[in-house]
């Protein structure tokens, strides 16, 4: 039977909380937006033809479901993620389209996976989070087997992002409380150093390292603007505490800070991301 040792509180607190319940109720839309981010992971998968694979950070399963839905019934495709209420959702997308993938809902840094599992792992915006980097891509290296690719999108940094990072901006003079954001801690942007990223995928045990900056073109319907910037984030979580005349005002002046973004029905911005690549090669001991 396997266990799974204790994993960071704060990041369980917060994606089996607020978090996680935001991107469940958001969870059509950020599909929507994130869906060319899927399409390249999709499309490594099968450049690799990798039959077993891993999802790290899988949230509510579109990405899963997708290389399931490719790979078929000579394939497996498991999703990871630490957030209960979007795993359930994940559960049941897969049982409604009958779309063989499988879940497990814990922390990829920690979780015991079977040794050797799978020939390739893949992340849409999922492997930010951890709270000791190399302890979980080494975790990760062990669950890989000699040979295997790991595929991973992270975004870049908040100057790189401002579609990113425009709500905290336009928020920050009425909610003063609002945290700023910590580089290089758990979260959204703790991968913009590509340096960092290299080398710790290189103190993970992982070769053949190639990060690349990719520009993707994303879209949101304009209805979705609103919801979206009132659930998710800094300030989606700042405004479940706020009166309902700050909650109006910010929301506000955040509508007027994205019309940039608006075109007729449409949002529209940049997401500015690394795609990194990687290799499970084992290191053969050196003989006299």
């Amino acid at each position: 039977m396997k266990t799974t040792p204790p994993t960071d509180v704060n990041q369980a607190a917060l994606w089996n909380g607020h978090a996680g319940r935001a991107w469940v109720a958001s969870r059509t839309a950020l599909d929507q937006m994130f869906q060319p981010l899927e399409d390249q992971l999709v499309e490594a998968v099968s450049a690799q033809r990798a039959q077993h694979v891993l999802d790290v950070g899988c949230g509510t399963g579109s990405t899963t479901l997708a290389i399931a839905r490719q790979l078929g019934a000579n394939g497996s495709c498991l999703g990871i993620d630490i957030s209960a209420p979007m795993l359930q959702t994940a559960r049941e997308r897969a049982q409604r389209e009958t779309t063989p993938a499988r879940f497990v809902c814990a922390d990829a840094q920690t979780y015991a996976f079977q040794p050797a599992a799978f020939d390739m792992i893949v992340s849409r915006l999922g492997v930010m989070f951890f709270d000791d980097p190399v302890a979980a891509f080494t975790n990760l290296r062990s669950a890989a087997r000699d040979g295997a690719a790991l595929c991973f999108i992270a975004w870049r940094g908040p100057a790189d992002n401002p579609f990113m990072t425009a709500a905290e901006r336009a928020a920050a003079p009425l909610l003063p409380n609002l945290p700023p954001r910590k580089p290089g801690a758990p979260g959204q942007f703790a991968f913009a150093d590509r340096s960092r990223v290299t080398c710790t995928l290189a103190a993970s045990g992982w070769t053949d390292i190639d990060i690349q900056p990719v520009d993707v073109a994303c879209t949101l319907p304009e209805r979705e603007l609103v919801p979206y910037l009132s659930r998710l984030g800094p300030v989606g979580l700042a405004l479940q505490e706020a009166d309902s005349q700050t909650r109006t005002r910010v929301i506000d002046a955040m509508r007027t800070a994205f019309e940039p973004y608006v075109h007729g029905t449409e949002v529209r911005f940049t997401a500015a991301c690394w795609i990194a690549r990687a290799r499970a090669t084992r290191v053969e001991a050196a003989h006299d």
